[in-house]
């Protein structure tokens, strides 16, 4: 019996969203009279964290505390219109919406502002802690809280916006048809180190290593805990998870995450990342977000490390102990390939 090391890499770029019909999204922010604001959406969190990012995005636009934003993610009965969490949209798609509803209603905000300290909207500006102050004297100022209460019982106005983003129609080429599919691309790169053992076939994880170019990481926190969810859910589709052996009929399936194989606490490998930022022009704030990126190059990074390892190619999922004995007894032998 040899155990066998091999690292294999791969590299993906991933379209941010859709380009069919538009792909849109909508946003609605109003605020209470305590001066707190809700942000309506009909987009879903699925756990990945969109909801706090979408709250980021409304108070820096706002330029009140993250603290005074409420992210209220309904029903599609109602909140405004949205496509649907997939396709790695929702940072992107929702973020501009949330960003052009979030910077209406704080013109509304800033003229209820002007009205009560007797300037000009232009002369305001907001300090991100809950007040707006004239500019260059910040003696002259008054809480959020205030103007929501001046603006609802006094002004007679409703501080409110309503946001959309829809991508741009692509131009289509005439002679050949050609399209753009997407406004913005996501890019990354990983490499993974395995052990094969030649008398089993089975494979374990040693380390990965990935960068991922994703615009602006508007949480930095976020974006790695979901990175490194994300790859190790690629390592499960990759070496563990199938309903086989009774696809497709399933009666007789796992029952539960007992009997369904995914990886535990003792297959994880150590994981360095590097977030490479560089900022889409259309994104809010420059975010693209990492969505099923996260995945992707795991999948054919850990094939290419077993093939280093072994010499053996496996080209359907998941990749098990049974497929890559048979594989490496068919070529009469593990066959190590040269490590570069």
């Amino acid at each position: 019996m040899t155990r066998h090391r091999g690292r294999g890499i791969a590299s993906v770029n991933y379209p941010i969203g859709m380009n069919l019909g538009g792909d849109p999204s909508q946003a609605l922010v109003h605020s209470n009279p305590s001066g707190k604001f809700t942000v309506a959406l009909s987009s879903i969190d699925l756990g990945q964290g969109m909801k706090s990012v979408t709250r980021q995005i409304c108070a820096e636009t706002l330029g009140v505390p993250v603290e005074d934003v409420y992210v209220d993610t309904a029903d599609s009965d109602t909140g405004p219109h949205c496509m649907g969490s997939f396709a790695s949209r929702g940072t992107h798609r929702v973020g501009n919406a949330v960003m052009a509803a979030a910077r209406e209603a704080r013109g509304v905000m800033m003229e209820a502002a002007a009205e009560e300290l007797e300037v000009n909207a232009a002369d305001l500006e907001t300090d991100g802690r809950g007040n707006i102050h004239v500019k260059g004297a910040p003696h002259r100022s008054i809480s959020t809280k205030d103007v929501a209460i001046a603006a609802q019982f006094k002004q007679g106005k409703t501080i409110s916006g309503r946001g959309i983003f829809l991508v741009p129609l692509s131009d289509v080429d005439p002679e050949t048809g050609e399209m753009s599919p997407a406004t913005c691309y996501a890019h990354a790169c990983l490499v993974a180190e395995v052990e094969v053992d030649d008398e089993t076939g089975e494979v374990d994880m040693v380390r990965m290593d990935s960068a991922y170019e994703l615009g602006r990481a508007l949480n930095p926190r976020l974006v790695e805990q979901q990175l490194v969810g994300g790859a190790w859910m690629g390592v499960s589709h990759a070496l563990y998870e199938t309903p086989e052996p009774y696809y497709p009929e399933p009666v007789h399936g796992p029952r539960d995450f007992v009997e369904y194989l995914m990886p535990g606490p003792g297959d994880i490998c150590p994981h360095d990342i590097a977030v490479l930022e560089r900022p889409a022009p259309d994104g809010p704030f420059g975010a693209k977000g990492p969505g099923e990126m996260c995945a992707n190059p795991v999948l054919p990074a850990i094939a290419n490390a077993i093939f280093n390892a072994v010499g053996v190619r496996i080209d359907d999922l998941p990749i098990t102990p049974e497929k890559v004995l048979r594989a490496i007894k068919a070529q009469g032998g593990a066959r190590p390939q040269p490590r570069r």
